[in-house]
């Protein structure tokens, strides 16, 4: 099994949701918060990898819902200040195992530590689909 650190929204349904599958399944977790972690720019891509720009970002976020922040029209500079000065509009979780990271978890490392092919329900806000709202910080 793995130890993986899994940075989260504090009260997030969804991020409380995605955290007991990695843990049924023998990994160890270590639980993180994404709000108060010191986040520098030269170290987010890494989590973002090949991600288009846009998917960087937490559709679920105020900022971003209220159209304050654009995604479609921010350079990766821009996008990474954003994100630093305001950790909720990162997309969530973020995942490092091992130095693998990954944000959000539909990608085959997370994937693999819990036996899926696909992300199913585990990727997406509740707050989307049952119209419930994220605490806001």
């Amino acid at each position: 099994m793995a130890t993986i650190i899994f940075y989260r929204k504090p009260g997030c349904a969804t991020n409380a949701r995605q955290i007991q599958p990695p843990q049924s399944a023998g990994n160890d977790l270590v639980v993180k918060d994404i709000l108060t972690e010191r986040w520098h720019a030269d170290e987010l891509p890494s989590f973002f990898r090949n991600m288009p720009l846009e998917a960087w970002f937490n559709r679920a976020a105020p900022r971003t819902r209220s159209g304050e922040v654009t995604l479609y029209s921010v350079d990766v500079a821009n996008a990474l200040a954003l994100i630093v000065g305001d950790p909720v509009l990162t997309r969530r979780p973020l995942i490092d195992v091992d130095a693998a990271r990954c944000a959000g978890l539909d990608y085959e490392l997370v994937l693999s530590f819990l036996g899926r092919k696909t992300h199913d329900e585990l990727d997406g806000c509740l707050q989307e689909t049952n119209r419930t709202r994220c605490p806001q910080t």
